[in-house]
């Protein structure tokens, strides 16, 4: 065997074992039972930005939680917006004893960790939960939130799909989303969590004042909360995670592929900024992947690279099956094959564009 194929063996170990423990995080996820707990006292905060067209379904879904209003307060931090989004918070939100809101003044910091750090300044409970202004939260989000912070986390993220449309780039979208979910899951149940969604994302006042809040994730705009999870690990946080029936967060994928494009060079900017050991490891994670993409086109060095590829799909198909219904979505067979190529290729893409975008936060 000549050294490609050595590498090629490495690399297929290294696959095995990165997909066994996806699997084995995934059944700990959904046999997870989260112990009964008292009620906690939240303050939920929430930066919005020309979102006048979703605030009135998020403040719906907020009243409809199934949560004692003495033990939460929402504090809406409108930052700037163009349209009618203030107003209409404003109206929506009369005569509520537990709302609060705000327009934000002169901000700490660019971007949405300044409309944030202006809120949870504002915030007077020891929890602080985060969502965005576009979000349908479920029932049961707080409750999820309170019975894992009883058990002592730090730090705590939910998962958040998007609502499926039928559109190809919202297949597109779920399905990256569904991946990444995998992905972030796993790395928090084993130890290594480097990443979240900030439209379910919460920490303890105290984990938030002993990182400086949003003073050293400044590098990027977005990152809210990636970056701080970044600085809670220095600090040796307690990083937890949860997928609960009735305590998962929707929201609406971008509908262009150009905004695909921009959303993504957002994300993918943040990257770049990870603590070198989780770089190390995504990256030799999706090349790895990538690896299994084109090894059919290696057959003619050895024979054993054709198997590959269909090694890989099999794999993937196994691991998608097994997780997309804790996170409401249902590819089938065809969709998860095609759609998996085009992650791959994505993923490519995205790193490339992250480097050239002008990154904005909204508007």
């Amino acid at each position: 065997m000549n050294i490609l194929t050595y590498v090629g063996i490495i690399i297929a170990l290294f696959f095995v074992y990165i997909n066994f423990k996806f699997l084995k995080a995934i059944k700990i996820i959904s046999s997870d039972d989260s112990p009964s707990s008292d009620f906690l006292k939240f303050s939920i905060v929430i930066a919005v930005k020309n979102e006048a067209k979703n605030i009135p379904g998020l403040i719906i879904s907020i009243k409809k939680l199934f949560y004692p209003k003495d033990f939460y307060e929402l504090i809406i931090i409108d930052d700037n917006s163009d349209d009618d989004s203030y107003q209409i918070i404003n109206d929506a939100v009369k005569e509520v004893e537990n709302i609060k809101l705000y327009k934000v003044g002169e901000k700490k910091y660019p971007g949405k960790k300044g409309a944030l750090g202006f809120g949870i300044g504002k915030a007077s409970n020891p929890y602080i939960v985060i969502t965005d202004g576009d979000c349908l939260l479920q029932k049961n989000w707080l409750t999820s939130f309170a019975s894992k912070f009883s058990q002592g986390y730090d730090v705590v993220f939910g998962a958040s799909p998007f609502i499926k449309t039928g559109l190809l780039i919202n297949k597109i979208s779920c399905f990256e989303n569904l991946r990444v979910t995998i992905l972030t899951f796993t790395a928090a149940t084993f130890g290594l969590p480097y990443s979240a969604t900030a439209r379910s994302f919460g920490f303890t006042k105290n984990i938030y004042e002993q990182i400086s809040g949003y003073k050293n994730t400044t590098e990027t705009l977005s990152g809210d909360d990636d970056l701080f999870i970044r600085e809670a690990i220095k600090q040796k946080a307690k990083i937890g995670c949860f997928i609960e029936k009735g305590g998962l967060v929707f929201t609406n994928s971008v509908s262009s592929l150009k905004d695909y494009l921009q959303q993504k060079a957002r994300h993918t900017s943040t990257s770049f900024y990870y603590l070198r050991k989780h770089k190390y490891l995504l990256s030799a994670w999706h090349l790895s992947n990538l690896f299994f993409l084109i090894s059919p086109f290696l057959f003619f060095i050895n024979i054993f690279f054709s198997v590959f590829f269909i090694f890989k799909i099999l794999i993937d198909i196994i691991l998608i099956k097994r997780m997309q219904k804790l996170v409401n979505y249902n590819f089938n067979l065809f969709e998860i094959i095609y759609l998996q190529i085009i992650y791959e290729l994505l993923l490519i893409i995205n790193i490339f564009n992250s480097k050239f975008s002008d990154i904005k936060w909204k508007g």
